[in-house]
């Protein structure tokens, strides 16, 4: 496959997958032995990362990704992404606060044979804690700690 046939897959997941939160989609995306590397998900194959998505697609049910750069070299692709939703259910064991909540991330994945086969992710987990209330936001300097 083509590096530009590696993005499409890619393009695909974000848009008709998360977007759409068709699991669908996103298992046509993924190799049946696709291998997580992400420190805060404990999925590791794809029978259990299909019930993580199944968990983020209840707890914002609204979220949107947005793709900011898609960049491909060989066997990878690199997606740098923003997600925005309304935590509307249960996350990170923290129930529905009905907040709004913007991230960014990096997940770089390798594909063969048309499918991811593994993926490694890097996103901001403390800043969705923090605008959850889960852990407080930094205070705001004032005129006298500035």
């Amino acid at each position: 496959m083509s590096v530009e046939d590696n993005k499409a897959i890619v393009r695909r997941l974000i848009e008709e997958g998360w977007n759409r939160a068709d699991l669908g989609a996103i298992e046509a995306c993924y190799a049946t032995d696709y291998v997580n590397h992400d420190p805060d998900n404990p999925a590791a194959d794809w029978p259990s990362l299909k019930e993580e998505y199944r968990g983020y697609f209840a707890a914002f049910p609204d979220a949107h990704n947005v793709i900011d750069d898609l960049i491909g070299e060989g066997d990878r692709v690199v997606a740098r992404w923003t997600a925005r939703g309304t935590h509307q259910g249960t996350f990170a064991a923290i129930p529905a606060t009905g907040k709004q909540v913007t991230f960014t991330a990096t997940t770089t994945y390798r594909l063969a044979g048309g499918k991811i086969v593994e993926g490694w992710w890097n996103y901001d987990l403390f800043k969705i804690l923090q605008q959850l209330g889960a852990i407080p936001a930094p205070a705001e300097p004032t005129a006298a700690t500035a």
